[in-house]
C-alpha cells in the first residue's frame, strides 16, 4: 500500500508567492490517497484562492479558528489529534517566528500546538530574510523541538534577486513527506538500505565508453520504495536520465571500480543491499588519453579488455548485510540465477529476462532464495519495486531473527 494512502495530512499555507507550488503538491498528495486538509493564513489567501485547494482536495479550506467547517470537523483540537503529519509550506519568516514563540493566535499555530504528529516545515523567503540571525535562531529553536526542516533551494526569487530561499519543487516536498511518514510507521524504519542502479560506463578514450542499455528505472523505483517504507536509503547510481530522488542520499558514479569504492564506503553501516545495477563485466585495459582517430589505411581497431571485479562476490564476507542480487539473462534464466545465488552467497536473487526488461517500462521478476522460487507478473517497474520490497521485508525479518537466535 502507498505510504500516503488514507493518511490525514494538514497542509498549512502561508503568505508567499511560492504558495502556487503547493497547489500541485495538494493535488498530488490527494491523488496518492491522502486526506489533505488545507489551513491558509490570511496572507496566503492574497496569493491563492481557497476554491483552488478545495476543488483539488475535496475538503473545505480552513481559515478561521471560530468557523465550523461544512464537513463537521470541530476546530484545531480535532484537527491536530487526527493528523498523521503536519506540513507547513511555504513557511514564511513571520509564521516561523510565531511558531518559535509558541503563539496560538490563529488556526494554524493553534493546530500545531495541539498535535503530536510530526511537523515538516518548508521555509521560503528572500535570501536576506532567511540569513537573518533572528530567522536562523527561530529555525534552530524549532529543530531542537523536533520540527523537520526542508532546506530551501538556491535560485532566482520572484523579485530580481538570486540566492537561498526558494521553496523546493512539489516532487521534492512530496519525497520529504513520504520519507517522514515512512520513518514513523514503515517496516524498514531504523534500517539502512543500499541500492545500486543504472549501468556503468568504462572509458575507451575521453569521448567514448563501453556501456549497456540499463535505464536505472528499476533501481530508482526500489530506492524510492525503500525510502517510503521508512529506511535510510543510499542510492549508488551509474549515469541515467532520471531525476534524483528526494529525501535519500544519491552517490553518482560512472565506472565499475567507482561503484566498488562507493559500496565499500557505506556497506559497513548497511542492513540490506539491493544490487540492481548492470555493472560492466569488462573494461578497456587502458583508456587512451586522447581521442582515438580513425586510420584510413587500417580496417579496424583492436581493443584489449580486462575483467572487472565481481562486486557482489566481493562482499560475501559482509555477514551483517541481507544481500539481494539481480540476474538479467538472455538464456537459461532460472538455471543461471540459481547458480549466481549460490556462487555469490546471496540471501535472495531476482531473475529477469534481459531482452524484455532492460530499458523497458515493465518487468517480470522471479524471486529465488534457499527455500524456493516465486514468479511475479509483468507490471510497471514502480509497481514491481513495491511488490519486491513487500517480499524482501518478511524475508529480512526472518533472517534477522535467525541470526539473533544463533
Amino acid at each position: 500500500m502507498d505510504v500516503l494512502q488514507n493518511k490525514n495530512i494538514i497542509l498549512g499555507v502561508c503568505g508567499s508567492i511560492a504558495a502556487y507550488k503547493v497547489v500541485q503538491l495538494a493535488r498530488d498528495l490527494t491523488l496518492a490517497g491522502a486526506h489533505v486538509h488545507v489551513i491558509m493564513t490570511p496572507a496566503a489567501q492574497r496569493f491563492v484562492g481557497t476554491a483552488t485547494f478545495q476543488a483539488l482536495t475535496g475538503h473545505p479550506v480552513l481559515t478561521d479558528m471560530w468557523a465550523l467547517p461544512e464537513d463537521g470537523v470541530i476546530g484545531h483540537i480535532t484537527l491536530g489529534a487526527q493528523a498523521d503529519l503536519v506540513v507547513i509550506a511555504p513557511a514564511t519568516a513571520h509564521t516561523i517566528a510565531r511558531l518559535a514563540a509558541g503563539l496560538s493566535d490563529d488556526l494554524l499555530t493553534t493546530t500545531v500546538l495541539a498535535t503530536s504528529a510530526p511537523i515538516l516545515l518548508a521555509p521560503a523567503m528572500n535570501p536576506l530574510m532567511l540569513a537573518n540571525p533572528a530567522t536562523q535562531a527561530n529555525l534552530a529553536t524549532l529543530r531542537a523541538r523536533g520540527f523537520i526542516i526542508i532546506e530551501p533551494e538556491v535560485g532566482r526569487m520572484a523579485e530580481d534577486v538570486s540566492g537561498k530561499g526558494r521553496l523546493p519543487e512539489p516532487h521534492t516536498l512530496e519525497g520529504a513527506i513520504r520519507a517522514t511518514l515512512g520513518q514513523h510507521t514503515g517496516p524498514l524504519r531504523g534500517r539502512h538500505v543500499v541500492v545500486t542502479a543504472g549501468g556503468t560506463r568504462e572509458p575507451i578514450d575521453p569521448v567514448r565508453y563501453l556501456a549497456n542499455r540499463a535505464s536505472g528505472q528499476m533501481g530508482y523505483a526500489l530506492a524510492i520504495q525503500a525510502r517510503d517504507l521508512g529506511a535510510t536509503v543510499t542510492l549508488i547510481s551509474g549515469p541515467t536520465a532520471l531525476p534524483t530522488p528526494a529525501a535519500l542520499t544519491t552517490v553518482q558514479i560512472e565506472t565499475a571500480l567507482e561503484m566498488q569504492a562507493a559500496l565499500h564506503e557505506v556497506i559497513g553501516q548497511a542492513d540490506i543491499l539491493i544490487m540492481n545495477a548492470a555493472v560492466a563485466d569488462f573494461r578497456p585495459a587502458v583508456a587512451a588519453e586522447h581521442k582515438l582517430k580513425k586510420q584510413p589505411d587500417i580496417a579496424g581497431m583492436h581493443l584489449d579488455l580486462v575483467t572487472n571485479p565481481d562486486l557482489l562476490a566481493g562482499l560475501a564476507d559482509q555477514h551483517h548485510v541481507f544481500k539481494v542480487g539481480f540476474a538479467a539473462e538472455t538464456d537459461d534464466l532460472l538455471t543461471n540465477a540459481q547458480s549466481k545465488l549460490e556462487r555469490k552467497r546471496l540471501d535472495l536473487i531476482v531473475a529477469n529476462d534481459a531482452v524484455t526488461s532492460i530499458g523497458q517500462e515493465t518487468i517480470a521478476l522471479t524471486l529465488i532464495d534457499h527455500h524456493g522460487m516465486v514468479a511475479l507478473e509483468r507490471r510497471p517497474k514502480h509497481e514491481a519495486a513495491a511488490e519486491l520490497l513487500a517480499a524482501i521485508v518478511p524475508r529480512y525479518e526472518c533472517w534477522v531473527k535467525d541470526k539473533t537466535s544463533l
